[in-house]
């Protein structure tokens, strides 16, 4: 930390003064101790024998006055460091003080850059830490609300939709504007499809906010992890032969304990797996992969459909993302599926990501083999 010059001026000042107080006390002692032996014979008898009796290499030590003005030139030195240092510090802390100040007044971007000592720099330290820490939580705060908002415009567009043709639809049917019995059940029967729609978003919704929320709770049971990916391949067996795909599973080693909410895992491949049948373009395979490393167990869901744009991939967790650019219901379903996925893998301690090339499109999830052991995202 560097010094004003004011500040600097006024240390050389400090310095002065404290070495001719220092001077002057020394002188003053030296002329009591002086007077104390002139009128007092025995005690400078006394300081004559010890100076004969302390020899060191057959020659007296000096005599007693420069004993004493070498002993006092070291307290001095001593005095005169302690106050100067003393000094520092205190601009120092004011510096300190002068950078808290500037912060709070609104500069949060600021931190203060110079290096103390150790224990003034770990107040610095803990300052630019309780920035930091404020900082991010505002920041935080802007976030939830700019994606609360986001949320409410989302569900709003994609309520709105299909309600609106429930209306028009009904609309018709109560007004008599049809022409023919079959006309009554066409309107009737898109009306049902856009409430099952609604139905579908509304339930995603609060599946969504109860995984993302505190309050959500696992039923945590050791399950045969192996075993529950056999089953939900064969669940699927009949929906991807009639899309002329194949759908296997394969796990390394061939039983894989893991504690685990069987259920709300299950919803996470139920969801893996919908999107490959829904979106696999081409494909002619999805492959259930799991294999046990160390404390973690890793699974892919692959498939060898279309492939994945890069630009979309770190997009596909959120909220009401859809890779097509339209948010047709016919292809895009509610948005939320995978954002569903990922927050209860979090859940399990677990992370998730996508990789797509023109070969494999592939959803790898890490799982912990113990529920109390959470993985570190790399």
């Amino acid at each position: 930390m560097k010094l004003t010059p004011r500040e600097k001026w006024s240390l050389i000042f400090e310095g002065v003064v404290t070495i001719v107080l220092l001077l002057l006390l020394n002188l003053s002692l030296v002329v009591i101790l002086n007077d104390l032996l002139h009128s007092n014979p025995g005690i400078a008898g006394g300081v004559y024998m010890i100076k004969r009796s302390l020899v060191i290499g057959g020659r007296y030590i000096w005599s007693y006055q420069n004993i004493f003005i070498a002993v006092m030139i070291l307290i001095d030195c001593a005095v005169l460091y302690w106050r100067l240092i003393r000094r520092y510090h205190l601009y120092q802390m004011n510096h300190i003080i002068d950078e808290l100040h500037y912060i709070s007044d609104g500069h949060l971007e600021h931190r203060i850059s110079f290096k103390l000592n150790h224990r003034l720099q770990r107040v610095v330290d803990s300052v630019n830490s309780l920035v930091d820490s404020a900082t991010q939580s505002m920041n935080d705060e802007r976030q939830a609300e700019r994606s609360k908002d986001e949320l409410i415009t989302n569900v709003s567009h994609d309520i709105r939709t299909p309600l609106t043709s429930i209306i028009g639809y009904l609309g018709l049917i109560e007004n008599n504007q049809y022409q023919t019995d079959e006309d009554l059940v066409k309107y009737s029967h898109i009306a049902y499809l856009k409430a099952t729609q609604m139905k579908s978003l509304v339930e995603d919704l609060f599946e969504y906010l109860k995984m993302r929320g505190t309050e959500a709770e696992l039923t945590i049971n050791e399950i045969n992890f192996s075993q529950m990916l056999e089953q939900l391949a064969a669940s699927y067996e009949l929906e991807a032969s009639r899309k002329q795909l194949t759908i296997t599973s394969t796990t390394v080693p061939d039983n894989i304990m893991m504690e685990a909410d069987a259920e709300k895992l299950g919803r996470v491949f139920n969801n893996l797996i919908s999107n490959a049948l829904k979106y696999g373009e081409n494909a002619t395979f999805i492959e259930l992969n799991a294999k046990l490393k160390g404390s973690e167990v890793i699974v892919r869901v692959s498939n060898d459909g279309r492939e994945i744009p890069t630009a979309a991939l770190n997009q596909l967790f959120e909220r009401f993302y859809r890779v097509e650019e339209s948010r047709s219901k016919e292809t895009g379903g509610t948005g939320l599926g995978l954002a569903i996925a990922q927050s209860i893998v979090e859940r399990h301690g677990g992370y998730i990501f996508a990789e797509s090339d023109e070969n494999l499109t592939s959803f790898v999830i890490h799982l912990p083999i113990h529920h109390d052991q959470p993985l570190q995202q790399p």
